[in-house]
């Protein structure tokens, strides 16, 4: 019946294809050294100097016999339809006539002979008849695995082009069969492109599409009802369908996924088997399928480890003992484990249990260095230079208790700080925060010496979970003694605040990425009441709201827009502690100015701050083809003004202008902004630079 069977091809038809990418297939061209070939011959009888020269099937031409005359590349005899020099049986055995009369452009495009078959020419590649279902993956693989395309760069004689041309012409066949092409005959021809320079071109006749006949999945029947025919639902082939070797392994994949998520750890699909019929071009597929029996999860077993235990394991995971088995479930264990930081290798593995229905969840890991010294150089204009120093420690307390020391020293701003954080207290990714400090900050805004303490509980994303909804709340308490300005003469004066505060924030954040998004939306709302005592006590409520969207234009241009109001209530402006006001200016607010530099000013001219605020930015990011498309342009115009009212009014705004460069790195984008403003205030620089990790917003 021509009937033929192909055993355990199908995955490794496409495998062996990318494999020869680090295997010595490459090797076997006619670039391959002698002492490569000479390496697999046994040599045993002494030299023989009459003997005639060793073949090299790698060369592409036979040693020529000095004694003979040599024969041309074409039969003068060939039909008038002048076929193309395409056989691997006709190239075999060709023989090349150098001819001083030679000139390319004497001959058919289908009788091309260089005059020197040893000179080196350069060539380029060509298709002809390809089917128009070919797609991306077909061209891909070709351009990686082509010998033509490999050595293209480099000039080669006659011989070793048709070698390449025939080894490419064996890859494009077994690239068509992959896309069920399986009576394709593919031929090479080289035409005349110049007087050093040769066409070769490679025909294709694709012939049908081989379908699907027969598609048996034994075993799966031992499945539990009804899962065997969801399973044979979720793999998704049927018959006549074409016989296409991605899609049968995507096929597969999909049902081994669909046996992992319901119940059935130990499920296995052996190697596919396909049986073609060349005269009925059509194909019985057959897939052993071993399911294992459907179980629950057990219990979690964690080999002693002194960062945590086998609770504090289950705590985190998603899922309970006596739920249905999900190997979705045991991944994002897996990824929650390493997202705490603390562990350098990890394996999450179903085992067998000790109730018959359930299987336990074996984790083995190695702890990760546990203590980071970090350090930190900045400048931003307005706000100078700044240098942080910090030492941590990730498990003092365990299970997940940090420690962190921080001290900073800059030209505004001189502190130091000690951080306690709780990864997952009490409940996964919730985060239990305490700090206190003492710092010391002289800016143009305030002056101020300020001991706190504040703590708060939080559910934040991270770079490994984005979360779309994250929030925080907690408690502040500080000292500040803060130098004011006071009348229109510019005196100061210098008091002491008790504040302290609740503050609350809650984000929604709908976007694709959290250092470099794309596309979406974030919203994110800042509520914090407030109690200031400081000759006699009074209340306020300080709040914020800001938004952002981006909007891809194309694959290289992303549109983002930003904006902001903010507000404070129930108090004056000179009653609230000027470190408590609201400010404007710098990277992350309206750039071309200084750091909180807009709004109102005093007698000498420094930003008082006030009690309402307005912002908005728009940029255009604009990735390039430098550095490999690492590097990106961002124009952008921002604008924006403080008011000393509880609700702003729109008047006087400042606006700022420039340009940024980014550098997309593996970590994420690394910013330089450099800003001028375009209605500056009296004093303000017409310059304004910074840089920072992540976009500006």
């Amino acid at each position: 019946m021509g009937r033929t069977a192909f055993r355990r091809c199908l995955g490794m038809l496409v495998v062996s294809l990318m494999g020869s990418l680090i295997g010595p297939g490459h090797a076997q061209t006619s670039d391959q050294s002698v002492a490569d070939t000479l390496d697999e011959q046994e040599v045993e009888a002494p030299l023989d100097p009459d003997q005639p020269l060793t073949e090299f099937s790698d060369f592409g031409v036979e040693w020529p016999d000095m004694d003979q005359p040599l024969e041309p590349l074409v039969d003068d005899s060939e039909d008038e339809s002048g076929s193309d020099l395409t056989a691997a049986d006709e190239i075999e055995n060709e023989q090349i006539q150098p001819s001083e009369d030679f000139s390319a452009d004497e001959l058919s495009l289908n009788e091309y002979r260089p005059t020197d078959a040893l000179a080196e020419t350069a060539y380029r590649i060509s298709f002809e008849g390809l089917p128009e279902t070919i797609g991306e993956v077909f061209d891909s693989r070709f351009q990686i695995l082509s010998v033509l395309k490999q050595y293209r760069g480099e000039d080669a004689n006659f011989a070793q082009i048709r070698r390449r041309a025939q080894s490419d012409a064996d890859l494009v066949e077994r690239l068509l069969r992959i896309e069920g092409y399986y009576d394709a005959v593919v031929q090479t021809r080289f035409e005349a492109d110049g007087a050093e320079r040769v066409d070769v071109v490679i025909n294709v006749q694709a012939g049908p599409q081989y379908e699907l006949d027969a598609i048996a999945l034994p075993g799966l029947e031992t499945a539990i009802a009804p899962d065997p025919q969801k399973f044979r639902d979720s793999f998704g082939l049927q018959s006549g369908d074409i016989v296409n070797s991605d899609r049968i392994m995507d096929a597969i994949a999909r049902l081994d996924g669909a046996m992992a998520e319901n119940g059935y750890p130990f499920a296995k699909t052996g190697e596919p088997e396909l049986e073609i019929d060349h005269a009925e071009r059509l194909g019985d597929l057959e897939v052993p399928v071993t399911p294992g029996g459907r179980f629950n999860f057990g219990s979690i077993v964690l080999a002693p480890t002194k960062l945590f235990d086998a609770d504090h394991v289950q705590m985190i995971a998603r899922f309970d003992p006596g739920d249905l088995y999900q190997a979705s479930d045991v991944e994002d264990l897996r990824r929650a484990l390493i997202a705490t930081g603390l562990v350098s290798t990890i394996s999450v593995d179903p085992v067998a249990a000790a109730d018959p229905a359930a299987v336990d969840i074996a984790v083995s890991l190695t702890p990760a260095p546990l203590r980071t010294v970090a350090g930190e150089l900045g400048y931003g204009t307005g706000e100078g230079a700044r240098a942080e120093v910090s030492w941590e420690h990730r498990n003092l307390f365990p299970p997940e208790g940090l420690i962190r020391a921080t001290a900073v020293l800059a030209t505004q701003e001189q502190s130091g700080s000690i951080a306690y954080r709780r990864n997952n207290y009490r409940r996964r990714d919730n985060i239990l925060n305490g700090r206190t400090g003492l710092s010391v900050v002289d800016r143009p805004a305030f002056n101020a010496q300020t001991f706190s303490v504040a703590a708060n509980i939080e559910r934040q994303s991270n770079l490994i979970y984005q979360k779309r909804w994250s929030w925080s709340a907690g408690i502040e308490l500080l000292a500040s003694r803060e130098t004011d300005v006071t009348g229109p003469t510019g005196a100061t004066d210098r008091e002491t605040y008790f504040i302290g505060a609740l503050p609350g924030l809650v984000t929604f954040d709908a976007s694709d990425d959290l250092l470099d998004p794309t596309r979406g939306f974030r919203i994110s709302a800042r509520v914090a009441p407030e109690a200031s005592l400081q000759d006699g006590s009074f209340f306020y409520v300080r709040g914020q709201l800001d938004g952002s969207g981006y909007f891809p234009v194309s694959d290289k241009i992303v549109l983002a827009g930003r904006t902001r109001l903010g507000t404070i209530t129930g108090a004056g402006n000179n009653r609230i502690a000027p470190s408590r006001r609201l400010y404007s200016g710098g990277g992350g607010s309206v750039r071309g100015y200084g750091y909180q530099s807009i709004g109102p000013r005093d007698a000498n001219n420094d930003p008082v701050g006030g009690r309402s605020l307005v912002e908005f930015s728009l940029e255009a990011r604009v990735r390039t083809g430098f550095f490999g498309g690492n590097l990106g342009i961002v124009p952008f115009v921002d604008g924006g003004n403080v008011y000393t009212s509880s609700t702003p009014d729109f008047s006087g705004m400042r606006y700022g202008a420039g340009i940024g460069m980014r550098y997309y790195s593996d970590f994420g984008p690394i910013r330089i902004d450099v800003g001028t403003p375009i209605n500056p205030q009296p004093g303000d620089s017409r310059i304004a630079v910074y840089v920072s990790l992540g976009q500006a917003f």
